[in-house]
């Protein structure tokens, strides 16, 4: 027995010393299959210098040049088994790219074998464009080494994995134990912990996760792992034997919750990034409400802001949901106080905190009540509104200083232009509560529906005569998906009678671009410009426009809302860009938002 242990461990011991979890397959210079994480240069005719270009999801994309140096190229010239970096190239045109732009914001240590292991936002989330790909020039191979000299690496890793699966799962030659137990109840109705499983495994393998304690004496372990995540414990165990792993919408948060607890921080990084995927599947929002809470146990920031902005765009949604009356009034605080809380207009937030109020009344003292709706924003709410509403509402009496204070606020904020707003001590325009969220009611929203799109690009290209060409006395634009849209000025009463016109439009190619007198870095591009000159002076005050596109899937949720810096931006519609969360019919609704502010 003992000499048939000692032969598995010299196996296992043979395979692990081919390579620590190579991500690159090459056999010399064939490329053996494409692997998650590989890295390519393009665009030079030389294996040495080009554009970078990362493979995820089944596809190679860019990676942006925002806070890239030389560390991160040092990475990838090792990762490409290149002596280093000679340098990095900023703006160079290496010819046509159609992928996505994958990485943004990436940071290195330095000390990274693959890039993918360095830190960055999420797949695909990026504001570049491809103009803003990066590229590198790695120091080349040393070609002045004679003959009996030069290097012919074979590579074999291509089969690591699956022989390691394979060992694990046949159970054989183990030298260590893990034993599950979990809480649960006893005749008595008295919690104990209960043993439910034991996994056979090798110390070799789970050596490199000093939390199994595996070291020379002891031979087995027992771990504490919850009822719920009992059925996925045996595949985390294979993952760290393999690196391969299925995630899903139910195993997503134990696997992350896992890897957390026992060190394996590569599995706890890349299920994070897949939380954005997951976060759209449960319309009755429990699956969210649970994902932040459990963000703030384990102390992620990353996921916990995750949670809340996905919350905070689909906040309407949000308040019709089962998750409404059990959200706690910590989270209900840290979405109220956000500006990109997407909602009809303030008024509409102000009905939805009485509402989780007045449902709650008994188990929310008068403190809380009044802290929570002190996070609304008033002067943001129509004042006629304002006057004719709140004196009926159910908590009036209770705060009736906080309402009549609130109105008050909102009625000078009304009436009054900046100029002479900012004559009184207590008025600070850096105050949220002169800053408007994204409101999408009328008059401060238009939409434009991606179908419509495409039954336009299908309608033109129908339009011909039998001779191919284009009838001349066909107008080719009647049907164009344009919309323009009139807004005040600004939200303040003052303004009431002066507008502002705008055009909005989804340009799908520089053509449309052309017709429109714009220049497009990129196309498809969602546009909307004024056709007005700014009509503020020094007796109202500047009046800035801080537009939003607010991208719905099929019209049901918000997979991400964009900024406009200026009058274009880039949509999702062929890839190059990604939005936060998947839309899988990938049916998009773009509903364009003026948002007016004081300078």
């Amino acid at each position: 027995m003992l000499q048939h242990q000692i032969l598995h461990t010299v196996r296992l011991l043979l395979l692990l010393s081919v390579s620590s979890w190579a991500i690159n397959f090459d056999i010399i210079k064939g490329d053996v299959g494409l692997q998650e994480g590989n890295v390519r240069l393009v665009g030079t005719g030389v294996s040495s210098a080009g554009r970078v270009e990362v493979y995820h999801d089944g596809k190679w994309g860019t990676v942006c040049d925002d806070n890239w140096d030389m560390t991160e190229a040092q990475v990838v010239c090792r990762q490409l088994k290149f002596p280093g970096a000679r340098s990095v190239a900023v703006g160079k045109d290496y010819g046509p790219v159609s992928g996505p732009i994958w990485l943004d914001e990436i940071h290195c240590n330095g000390t990274e074998d693959y890039l993918v292991r360095c830190n960055f936002k999420r797949w695909g989330e990026t504001d570049c464009t491809h103009k803003e790909d990066v590229g590198i020039v790695c120091e080349p191979m040393d070609t002045n080494k004679s003959f009996g000299d030069s290097l012919h690496p074979l590579d074999h890793t291509i089969g690591l994995s699956d022989n390691l699966g394979q060992i694990f799962d046949k159970g054989e030659g183990c030298d260590f134990y893990i034993l599950v137990q979990s809480p649960t109840q006893n005749q008595q109705n008295i919690s104990e912990k209960r043993i439910f499983t034991e996994i056979c495994a090798h110390k070799i393998i789970l050596s490199q996760f000093p939390s199994f304690d595996s070291t020379q004496e002891n031979t087995n372990v027992t771990v504490d792992i919850s009822v719920p995540c009992q059925p996925y414990f045996n595949s985390f165990i294979r993952y760290i034997y393999t690196r391969k792993i299925d995630v899903n919408f139910s195993s997503a948060l134990c696997l992350h919750w896992m890897a957390a607890k026992f060190g394996v921080m590569q599995l706890m990084t890349d299920v994070g990034r897949l939380f954005s995927k997951i976060l759209s599947e449960d319309t009755s929002f429990h699956t969210q409400v649970q994902m932040y809470s459990y963000a703030l146990e384990t102390g992620d920031v990353a996921l916990e802001e995750e949670c809340l902005q996905y919350l905070a765009w689909n906040f309407q949604n949000l308040t019709t949901s089962p998750a409404w009356t059990s959200l706690s009034v910590e989270l209900l605080k840290s979405l109220i106080i956000r500006s990109d809380l997407v909602v009809p207009d303030e008024y509409f937030v102000l009905q939805s905190v009485e509402s989780f109020i007045t449902e709650q009344v008994k188990s929310i003292t008068l403190e809380t009540q009044a802290e929570l709706l002190t996070y609304v924003r008033f002067p943001m709410i129509q004042a006629e509104k304002l006057y004719e509403n709140v004196s009926s509402s159910p908590l009036y009496n209770s705060h009736k200083n906080l309402y009549n204070e609130g109105i008050m606020q909102a009625l000078e904020f009304n009436v009054f232009f900046l100029t002479t707003l900012t004559k009184n001590s207590k008025f600070n325009k850096e105050n949220a509560d002169f800053h408007p969220r994204i409101y999408t009611a009328d008059p401060w929203s238009t939409a434009i529906d991606s179908q419509s799109i495409k039954r336009h690009t299908t309608r033109i290209q129908n339009l011909r005569v039998y001779d191919g060409r284009y009838n001349p006395h066909i107008q080719y634009n009647q049907h164009f998906p344009s919309k323009v849209l009139s807004t005040p000025v600004h939200s303040s009463l003052m303004f009431k009678d002066k507008t502002v016109n705008w055009n909005a439009d989804v340009l799908q190619s520089q053509t449309e671009c052309s017709n429109k007198r714009v220049r497009c870095d990129t196309v498809p591009v969602a546009r909307l410009a004024s056709q007005n000159n700014n009509p503020s002076n020094s007796h109202t005050g500047k009046i800035l426009y801080r537009n939003r596109l607010v991208v719905m899937c099929e019209g049901l949720y918000i997979c991400q809302v964009l900024g406009f810096k200026s009058e274009l931006i880039p949509v999702a519609m062929n890839g190059t860009q990604v939005v936060g969360c998947p839309c899988p019919g990938e049916h998009y609704v773009y509903k364009f938002v003026v948002r007016p502010v004081y300078e």
